[in-house]
């Protein structure tokens, strides 16, 4: 099977890193890419994976506050991923939530559980 491409389809270049924005490959990544072999392909892979997270501005989509998405972590990642999770995901939630509507709905799904929640 080959190693397929990391292109999200919202290419831009940033200018100061000469790095797609989107997929994160340099030019000479994506420029090379067709020609790599399955080895190759998947360097790249790793490089981008171990790559910090972006962090993004998003909006929530419960109370339409600003929000960063991709720091504030205790461990350098996202703050989400510092709370607890929920398995399986309710079908149908939210892509992006702020800390505090998040918080709510995953104490929410908690309760829904009988599950206790502890967002400390």
């Amino acid at each position: 099977m080959s190693v397929v491409s990391p292109c999200v389809g919202a290419c831009a270049l940033d200018a100061a890193t000469q790095t797609c924005t989107g997929c994160q490959r340099t030019l000479d990544e994506i420029a090379a890419w067709s020609a790599m072999d399955d080895m190759q392909k998947r360097a790249v892979w790793a490089r981008l994976l171990s790559l910090k997270p972006r962090v993004r501005q998003k909006r929530c989509d419960a109370c339409g506050a600003a929000f960063g998405c991709g720091s504030g972590g205790k461990d350098g990642s996202c703050w989400c991923n510092d709370l607890p999770n929920v398995l399986p995901p309710t079908p149908g939630v939210a892509d992006c939530l702020c800390p505090d509507c998040l918080r709510a709905r995953l104490a929410a799904e908690h309760a829904a559980r009988g599950l206790p929640f502890d967002a400390s």
